[in-house]
């Protein structure tokens, strides 16, 4: 990315361009940038409480150290993407298409990709409270040293997924799981809901 980014000044506004564009400690709560195109943008020290960034492009643009209630990117476009050491409430990307990102330390209590389709997207280091990824298509997810409270994985489509790094407290849709690689205690720990999924009965 340039680092001859341009300040922003101004008001985000729906549809707007955003190309080579810094925002930089910026309180943007509550601001509609939805159906937005943000290429090569950086995002640092922002506020984003309920900004409505639904249906927005965010293309090789990094966000760093934002911190909000609710971000809304449903049925967004994401390729590119980095998140690092941010600290939100919920970040709800559901629906959307998501091509290589990266989300990176932090916390999300609630970070939804229910019906979203992600393709090389990594998990590395975040706390998250829930992780959603019902209905979601996933290839090439890969979890590294994440805890994870709850995970929604109810009628996902998984293909080569590493699920090893992610210290898992509860799963619900556990046969959504199908087609992931998880490690042997994460196995042990799992084996009940499995057997329930699989309607096996242990005694």
């Amino acid at each position: 990315m340039a680092d001859d980014l341009e300040p922003f000044a101004g008001e985000l506004e729906p549809e707007g361009d955003y190309d080579l564009v810094a925002f930089t400690d910026l309180d943007l709560s509550g601001a509609d940038g939805r159906e937005a195109r943000f290429v090569e943008c950086r995002l640092t020290g922002c506020t984003l409480d309920e900004t409505r960034l639904d249906g927005a492009h965010l293309i090789d643009t990094t966000v760093e150290r934002a911190r909000a209630t609710t971000v809304h990117l449903r049925d967004g476009v994401w390729r590119g993407v980095t998140w690092t050491d941010c600290r939100l409430g919920a970040l709800l990307a559901s629906g959307g298409r998501l091509d290589d990102v990266t989300l990176r330390g932090g916390k999300v209590d609630f970070l939804s990709f229910a019906g979203a389709t992600l393709d090389q997207v990594r998990l590395e280091g975040v706390t998250i409270g829930e992780l959603g990824l019902g209905g979601a298509s996933i290839r090439r997810l890969v979890v590294t040293d994440c805890r994870v409270d709850r995970l929604d994985a109810a009628d996902a489509r998984i293909r080569d997924t590493d699920l090893r790094g992610a210290l898992l407290d509860q799963v619900d849709g556990v046969a959504g799981l199908a087609g992931a690689t998880i490690g042997p205690d994460q196995a042990a720990a799992l084996a009940p809901a499995l057997a329930a999924a699989l309607r096996i009965r242990v005694e």
